[in-house]
């Protein structure tokens, strides 16, 4: 819903533009990097726990409200073996207070929010960064 939700708290860039963003500067660092997107909690599971087997060094993550919600998004996190940097576009703490607390941000190797759509790229350089 990138570039079509309350654009005021997301900003206007599409998940693609933000992905061609994230290669460019993937291209520039020297890592490859692979997208996955998911609406189903089980689904971002799945994918998460596989990372390791697959070769993956790191995990990017927006968990969007599962963030606030997901107990099992947070235990494959925790078990998944790579370093994982959560990001979000909004400033959660100058949100509603619901927002203030994540499951994901104990077990993630850092945090990055309220930067908009370069939240992404901070977070990215962060994680090549813990990689390095």
């Amino acid at each position: 819903m990138l570039g079509k939700r309350d654009q005021s708290v997301y900003g206007s860039l599409t998940l693609d533009e933000i992905q061609k963003k994230i290669a460019t500067l993937a291209k520039e660092l020297g890592f490859g990097v692979d997208f996955y997107q998911s609406n189903h909690e089980g689904a971002l599971i799945d994918t998460i726990q596989e990372a390791s087997g697959k070769g993956f060094d790191g995990i990017l993550i927006n968990p969007g409200a599962y963030g606030h919600t997901s107990i099992a998004i947070r235990d494959a996190i925790a078990d998944c073996g790579v370093q994982v940097v959560e990001v979000h576009i909004s400033n959660v703490y100058a949100r509603e207070s619901f927002r203030h607390h994540s499951y994901i941000s104990p077990v993630a190797s850092g945090i990055v929010a309220g930067f908009g759509p370069d939240s992404y790229l901070l977070g990215f350089r962060g994680l090549c960064d813990k990689l390095n």
